[in-house]
C-alpha cells in the first residue's frame, strides 16, 4: 500500500502544479507563474537529482542574467538558483547519510580548491566591503560544492560524463546558431559582433571564451570512438558550427587560446621533458631582456586595431599597445590591480571588491577613451591579477595552486591511462585542451564568477577526479 502511495505522490503533485500553472497563465499572471515553476524545480531536484544535475550542462550556455533586464543584482536564470538549491539539498543529504567517496579528499584539485576557499574566507573578513566579499564567497560555493564536490558522485558512470559533455556542446551550438542568425542581420559586421550574442552572453569576450572551450571537447568526442554514420554526421555539423562561431566571435583571445591549447596537447602527447620546456622558456626570457628596447620599438609601430574584420590583422592587433583602446584599457586595469596589491599586499581589498576600489588607482597616462573616472566598468580583466588585488599574495598563490593542481592531475592521469583505452585518452586530451583555452583566457579576462565558465571548468575537474579513482581501483573507465 505504501509503495502505491509513494508512486502516486509524484503524479498528484505534478497534476496540481500543472493545474495551478495553467490557471495563472489563463489569468495572465506572468510573475506568479514563477512560483509553480519554482515548486516544480524543487520537486525534480528532490526526486530526480541526477537528471537535474546533468541538465545543468544544457541550461548553462542558454542561461540569462536578469541584471541585463532589471538593472539590479546579477543572477543567471535558471542555473544559479538551481545550483544554490542543489547545494543546500546535497549538503543536507550528505550530513544525513554520507554518500561522497572519501577518496576525493585526497585529490590535489580538492586540496587546492579548499585552500583557495580558506583564503577567500580570511580575506572576506578583512575586506573593505565585507558584504560584497561574503556574497562572492557564497557565489563561489554554489558553483564549487554542487558541481565539483557532488559532481564526483554523479559522474561515476561514463554514460553520465558523456551525457554532460554532449549536452553542453549541443546547448552551446544552439547559442552559436542564435548569435550567427542575429549577426547575419547586420552583415556579420565587427562592431555588431560584440553584442549580437546578448542576452545569452554579455559580450563577445565571454562568448568567444566558451566557444573556444567547446571546440576541443566536440573534436575529442568525434575522435574518441567509432560512431554510427548519423552520429558522425551530427558531430561534423557541430564542429563546423563551433568553428564558424569562433571565427565570427571576433575574439582575439579565443583564437590565441586555441593555438596555446594545441601546443599544450602536443607537449602532453609527445611527453616533452619539462627541463626542455624550462630551458626554452629561460632562453626566451634572456633574449627578451636583451632585445627589450627593440621589442618596444616594434610594438610601437604596430597600428593594427581590434576593430578590423581581417583575421590576421586582428591577431596582430593583440600586440598593439599604442593605439588599440581595448589593449590599453586592459593595461590600465592591470596597473590598477598591481597598485591595489602594493597598497594592501597581504589581504588585498577583499574578494569581489575590485570594481568598487580601482577608480582612484587609475593613472592619467593610462586612461583611454573607454575608461571612466568612476571606475564602474567591471573587473581586473585577469583572474590572476584580480586575485592579487582582491586577496593579496595568498590569493594569487591559491588561484595558481588550483591551475597547477588541475593540470597536474589531468596530465598525470593521461600518462597513467593504458594505450588501449583510446576513448578515455582522447576525451581527457580534449578536456586538457579545453581547460587550457580557459586558463589562457584567464590572463586577459575573468569569467569564473559566471555559470558559463564555472560549470564546465568544475565539471571537468570532477570527471578527472572520478576517472583517477576508478583507474586506481582497476575499474574500466568506459563502464
Amino acid at each position: 500500500m505504501r509503495s502505491i502511495a509513494n508512486a502516486t505522490i509524484p503524479f498528484v503533485l505534478a497534476t496540481i502544479l500543472a493545474a495551478i500553472f495553467g490557471v495563472l497563465i489563463w489569468q495572465d499572471s506572468a510573475e506568479l507563474t514563477l512560483f509553480p515553476l519554482g515548486l516544480l524545480l524543487v520537486y525534480f531536484a528532490i526526486y530526480q537529482t541526477e537528471k537535474v544535475f546533468i541538465s545543468l550542462a544544457f541550461l548553462t550556455p542558454l542561461s540569462v542574467n536578469i541584471e541585463e533586464f532589471t538593472q539590479s543584482f546579477g543572477l543567471f536564470l535558471p542555473t544559479e538558483p538551481l545550483l544554490f538549491g542543489m547545494m543546500l539539498l546535497l549538503v543536507a543529504m550528505e550530513i544525513q547519510s554520507p554518500f561522497l567517496r572519501k577518496e576525493i579528499w585526497r585529490n590535489p584539485i580538492i586540496h587546492a580548491v579548499l585552500f583557495y576557499l580558506l583564503v577567500v574566507i580570511v580575506t572576506a573578513i578583512t575586506s573593505s566591503h565585507p558584504l560584497v566579499s561574503f556574497k562572492f564567497l557564497i557565489a563561489r560555493l554554489w558553483f564549487i560544492v554542487p558541481v565539483l564536490l557532488f559532481g564526483t558522485h554523479f559522474f561515476q558512470k561514463e554514460k553520465s560524463r558523456m551525457q554532460f559533455l554532449w549536452l553542453f556542446v549541443i546547448a552551446t551550438c544552439i547559442a552559436i546558431i542564435y548569435s550567427l542568425a542575429h549577426h547575419s542581420l547586420y552583415g556579420f559586421g565587427e562592431k555588431e559582433g560584440h553584442w549580437v550574442m546578448w542576452p545569452l552572453f554579455k559580450d563577445h569576450t565571454i562568448y568567444g571564451a566558451i566557444v573556444a572551450l567547446v571546440l576541443p571537447i566536440v573534436i575529442s568526442i568525434y575522435f574518441a570512438e567509432k560512431h554510427s554514420p548519423l552520429t558522425q554526421a551530427i558531430l561534423i555539423v557541430l564542429i563546423a558550427i563551433v568553428l564558424v562561431g569562433l571565427y565570427y566571435s571576433y575574439t582575439r583571445a579565443a583564437w590565441l587560446s586555441i593555438i596555446c591549447a594545441s601546443i599544450v596537447c602536443l607537449v602532453v602527447y609527445y611527453r616533452i621533458n619539462f627541463k626542455i620546456l624550462a630551458g626554452i622558456g629561460i632562453i626566451a626570457l634572456i633574449i627578451g631582456f636583451y632585445k627589450w628596447d627593440q621589442i618596444q620599438m616594434e610594438l610601437g609601430r604596430n597600428k593594427y586595431e581590434h576593430t578590423t574584420e581581417s583575421f590576421d590583422e586582428r591577431l596582430q592587433s593583440a600586440t598593439n599597445v599604442t593605439t588599440d583602446a581595448s589593449n590599453l584599457e586592459r593595461i590600465n586595469r592591470w596597473s590598477c590591480a598591481i597598485a591595489m596589491f602594493e597598497q594592501r599586499p597581504i589581504f588585498g581589498y577583499g574578494p569581489g571588491t575590485y570594481a568598487f576600489e580601482y577608480a582612484p588607482f587609475q593613472e592619467p597616462e593610462n586612461l583611454t577613451i573607454i575608461s571612466t573616472n568612476f571606475g564602474d566598468m567591471g573587473n581586473a580583466h585577469s583572474e590572476y591579477l584580480g586575485a592579487l588585488a582582491e586577496m593579496g599574495i595568498m590569493g594569487l598563490l591559491s588561484f595558481l595552486g588550483i591551475v597547477v593542481a588541475i593540470f597536474y592531475a589531468m596530465v598525470s592521469l593521461y600518462n597513467k591511462l593504458p594505450l588501449t583505452d583510446k576513448k578515455s585518452r582522447v576525451l581527457l586530451m580534449g578536456m586538457i585542451a579545453a581547460q587550457t583555452t580557459y586558463f589562457v583566457h584567464a590572463f586577459l579576462n575573468n569569467f569564473l564568477d559566471t555559470d558559463k565558465a564555472a560549470v564546465p571548468i568544475w565539471a571537468m575537474c570532477a570527471m578527472v577526479i572520478v576517472m583517477e579513482i576508478q583507474l586506481k581501483e582497476g575499474k574500466k573507465l568506459n563502464n
